[in-house]
C-alpha cells in the first residue's frame, strides 16, 4: 500500500529553469512532487493523445495542460497511515547530464515493508550533481517530516553532501538547500547516514532521471 504526504502548492527552491520546465515544476508541486500522479494529471489535461513527454505535444499544449493542473489546485490529501513504524528509510539521488547540465532530484521514503512516497522534480537547466543531490535531500526530508518519525536512515551516494551537512552547510553554493535541510533534520530525534556505492540499488535514481528530463524541457 502506498500513502503520500499531504500535497503542497508551494514549489521547493530550485535553480534556473526554462519557462516551460518551471511551469511543469509548479504543477508537480500541486501533487507534493509525487511524479506518477502529477504526470498522469498533466497527460490527462493534454488535448488529444499527447502528454508531457510525447514529442507531438507542442509548447502551447503543454502550457495549457500545466495551467489546467495548477488552476485545479492540490488533489485531496491522503490520510496518513497511523501504523507507520517510528523508523523510516529515505533514499535520495540527484542526476545531472553534463555535470553541469539539466538536473533532477529523486527521493523515495520507505518502511521495512512498504513505500510511502516516490518523488521527483527538476532542479535546474544548468546545475551540477551535488546541487541535484542536495535538492533531492530537501525533497525527501520534506516528505519525511509529514510522518514525524522517531528515527531516519538516509541512504545517499554523495559524500560531498554528507560532509557538507556535517560541517553545517559551509559550501555557499548549497545554501538554498542546506538551511532547510538542517531545519528538517533538527526535527527528527535520531538520524543516521548510509553512503551508497554507485553499484548499490537506489530506487530514487529513476525519479531523478525523470526530473532531469523535465529540466531539459524548453524553451516555451
Amino acid at each position: 500500500m502506498e500513502d503520500s504526504p499531504s500535497s503542497s502548492a508551494d514549489p521547493l527552491p530550485r535553480e534556473s529553469l526554462s519557462e516551460a520546465a518551471a511551469r511543469v515544476d509548479r504543477a508537480l508541486a500541486q501533487y507534493g512532487y509525487e511524479l506518477d500522479a502529477a504526470i498522469a494529471a498533466i497527460d490527462d489535461a493534454t488535448a488529444g493523445y499527447g502528454g508531457l513527454f510525447d514529442p507531438d505535444t507542442d509548447a502551447a499544449e503543454l502550457r495549457a495542460a500545466c495551467e489546467t493542473v495548477i488552476a485545479a489546485g492540490p488533489p485531496e490529501a491522503t490520510a496518513k497511515d497511523d501504523t507507520v513504524p517510528p523508523e523510516l528509510v529515505l533514499y535520495v539521488d540527484g542526476s545531472s547530464r553534463g555535470n553541469p547540465g539539466p538536473a533532477g532530484a529523486g527521493a523515495v521514503v520507505q518502511t521495512a515493508d512498504q513505500t510511502l512516497a516516490k518523488l521527483g522534480r527538476p532542479v535546474g537547466r544548468h546545475a551540477d550533481n551535488n546541487i541535484a543531490e542536495y535538492a533531492a535531500l530537501q525533497l525527501g526530508l520534506t516528505a519525511v517530516s509529514e510522518y514525524e518519525p522517531a528515527s531516519l536512515e538516509v541512504r545517499i551516494d554523495s559524500m560531498t553532501v554528507i560532509d557538507d551537512v556535517w560541517r553545517g552547510g559551509s559550501d555557499e553554493s548549497f545554501l538554498p538547500y542546506s538551511d532547510a535541510v538542517a531545519e528538517l533534520l533538527s526535527a527528527i530525534p535520531a538520524h543516521r547516514w548510509t553512503h551508497l556505492a554507485d553499484s548499490d540499488p537506489n530506487p530514487a535514481d529513476s525519479r531523478a532521471t525523470v526530473g532531469a528530463d523535465i529540466a531539459a524541457i524548453g524553451p516555451g
